[in-house]
């Protein structure tokens, strides 16, 4: 017989915790992962996943959470945490090297207090799709760096965050929300606008205020990606936090 797995997901503001209920396999874990992503997509500062409930018939599928975590890593740069794991599941995931980027930890109450304590400084902002966006993105990487004392980060940071936010005044021409976090020894810059068009690399456009393209951002960040998220998209960029 198939198996079942159903999502409960609270929203304890800062932390989102999610609960699932029934059997975790293969099959379910895609929906387990559907329902991850668009938690993360909320951006919280942190997410909490309880397994007390959980039945895990194939040990492949706790996979779901080192992959969670690892794109909560890039973007929303926020720590996710388990809780309340089966003995089997316990056992399964100390052994995994998959999976040891996840913390696990005996009960909700303490995976939120750990989530609390890991969650990172974070700054946000959100922008109007007009020309002075760019000038107000570089004010934002100037106050966060200042508050975080990343006075090399300033330069690079401004011009990545400049051309994420000019791409969406550009070609998206929606609203925006900028977030800036401190996960160290990195920074990460995120624009989410309303559009599900995909982020993409064209000719840099010099004559507009940051009209160098996402070739500059590919140079100048460690990382860089986009996807889906919500009813628009994100684009995220991480830099050396020195």
């Amino acid at each position: 017989m198939p198996s079942r797995i159903t999502c409960e997901v609270r929203d304890w503001s800062p932390v989102t915790v999610v609960r699932l209920h029934g059997g975790l396999d293969l099959g379910t874990m895609r929906s387990v992962h559907t329902v991850l992503d668009r938690c993360l997509s909320t951006q919280p500062d942190a997410l909490v996943v309880d397994l007390a409930d959980v039945t895990v018939r194939d040990r492949l599928a706790l996979s779901v959470f080192a992959a969670t975590a690892r794109q909560a890593a890039d973007w929303p740069g926020v720590p996710v945490v388990l809780c309340a794991p089966p003995p089997d599941a316990a056992a399964w995931l100390a052994e995994s090297t998959a999976c040891r980027v996840v913390p696990v930890r005996r009960d909700c109450a303490e995976a939120t207090r750990v989530a609390n304590a890991a969650a990172a400084p974070r700054l946000r902002a959100r922008l109007e799709p007009v020309a002075e966006a760019c000038r107000r993105a570089r004010e934002l990487v100037g106050d966060a760096c200042t508050r975080w004392n990343l006075p090399e980060a300033v330069g690079p940071a401004s011009l990545v965050l400049s051309e994420l936010v000019g791409n969406v005044v550009r070609h998206a021409g929606t609203p925006m929300q900028v977030t800036l976090t401190l996960r160290r020894p990195y920074l990460q810059l995120a624009v989410l606008d309303g559009s599900r068009v995909a982020a993409r690399m064209t000719s840099p456009d010099l004559r507009a205020e940051g009209g160098r393209g996402l070739m500059l951002v590919r140079e100048l960040a460690q990382r860089w990606g986009s996807m889906p998220a919500g009813d628009g998209k994100v684009v995220w960029a991480v830099l050396p936090a020195n």
